[in-house]
């Protein structure tokens, strides 16, 4: 499967998916393609990812696509499963290489590694070449593969949003490995075991991202009245167990079936919006509860003065959520060529949370158009919500790569 660039357009994308079993075939299988894609012209930025079935052998193979291809930035991971061109690849093995070319545009590769050292996390690896940013000028967007063991979330997305405010990253921690040292990361030549691999990129490339969190609100909102980290503890000035409680009892059969195992909670990103509906709030999920106190605990910190709301997450939900988003991208980019996307979905979706294959590779594709894709199924997503980066749980997270002045970063 190979879907190709077009010599005569300015910015370029590609996807070539190769299912070979053996690595090395894989990669043969795959620049074939490539090479047939690019027809003459340069890949600034290749992306790979294969599925744990390649991941003891990649190292390689890195060099026959480096000298085959020769691109200008290599990236890539290990993972789950892969998605490339229509398909979701879940459970076999699978490689997908999703190229770009990118006039005028600066590309900054890194690779983050992270130390504890007593009360704080350090940070080494980022570039000394790596422009600097103000808010007067066009924001870059940074691609992001992580290591779950070994990158600390919060303390990345500080260290990003320290030195690009408000600019979006995109991508997914890397899925592959069930214990440190087990998933692979490329960065160019290199393959490593731990940290973050990313690449910053500003100039023409334009891209607009995307965030499918893929919940629906039930009941009222309440302003949290008494919490500590990540407990809540009363929710209106009553118990919050007591609040959950109240409203599973309101809800319909089938919801109250979907509540035993799928509730999450939901934070308002803007507390002063009059209005607030899809996209306005960040899901987290709801982890436990203490019976004895009447506490509720998320999957992460929250403050006093939150307005919250719980949420369902289900199959139907969240295929209208990511197909309503897309549609509303795809409507403000009216006359706007996607030249190509990329999509981190989470492994807790695919085939058996929606019961069909390829839902969100096909939902992309029918809603932005016949478009190079490429991305893999990710053990957290990154993405934008508000003017913060974070990393979320049961998502989708979208990159568009669009040819055109004057398109904001995130719609």
């Amino acid at each position: 499967m190979g879907e190709g660039i077009n010599p005569n357009m300015k910015m370029q994308c590609a996807v070539a998916v190769s299912l070979e079993a053996e690595t090395r075939a894989a990669m043969v299988d795959l620049c074939e393609k490539a090479a047939e894609s690019l027809s003459g012209t340069s890949a600034d930025l290749a992306l790979l990812f294969f599925s744990n079935h390649h991941a003891e052998h990649i190292a390689d193979v890195v060099p026959y696509l480096r000298n085959r291809l020769n691109p200008q930035v290599l990236l890539g991971c290990s993972c789950h499963g892969i998605i490339g061109g229509a398909k979701e690849i879940e459970t076999t093995p699978g490689m997908c290489l999703w190229l770009a070319h990118l006039p005028r545009t600066h590309l900054v590769p890194f690779h983050l590694t992270f130390e504890r050292k007593s009360d704080r996390v350090t940070v080494a690896g980022w570039p000394k070449e790596m422009p600097g940013y103000d808010r007067s000028s066009d924001s870059p967007t940074t691609i992001l593969f992580a290591d779950p063991y070994s990158t600390p979330a919060t303390e990345l997305f500080t260290f990003l949003s320290n030195r690009f405010p408000g600019a979006p990253a995109v991508g997914g921690m890397v899925s592959s490995g069930h214990a440190p040292g087990k998933n692979r990361l490329l960065f160019n030549d290199h393959v490593v075991t731990s940290g973050t691999v990313g690449v910053t990129m500003m100039g023409a490339v334009k891209i607009c991202t995307v965030v499918s969190q893929g919940c629906r609100p039930i009941g009222e909102r309440f302003i949290i009245t008494k919490a500590k980290g990540n407990m809540i503890h009363e929710l209106g000035g009553s118990s919050a167990l007591d609040r959950l409680q109240e409203l599973f009892e309101g809800l319909n059969q089938h919801d109250q079936q979907q509540a035993r195992t799928k509730t999450m909670v939901g934070y308002a990103m803007d507390e002063y919006k009059q209005e607030l509906g899809r996209g306005d709030f960040l899901i987290r999920g709801l982890v436990g509860v203490d019976r004895p106190s009447g506490s509720i605990s998320l999957g992460d910190v929250v403050k006093e003065g939150q307005t919250v709301q719980f949420h369902l997450r289900d199959e139907k939900t969240a295929s209208e959520d990511l197909n309503l988003l897309l549609a509303g991208v795809k409507g403000q980019l009216s006359g706007i060529e996607v030249n190509g996307a990329l999509l981190f979905s989470c492994t807790g979706r695919g085939q058996r949370f929606f019961g069909r294959p390829h839902h969100d590779v096909s939902s992309l594709r029918e809603r932005i158009g016949d478009v190079p894709v490429g991305g893999f199924f990710a053990a957290g997503e990154i993405g934008l919500v508000g003017s913060m980066n974070f990393l979320h749980g049961y998502a989708a997270s979208v990159a568009l790569f669009c040819q055109a002045p004057d398109i904001p970063s995130n719609l």
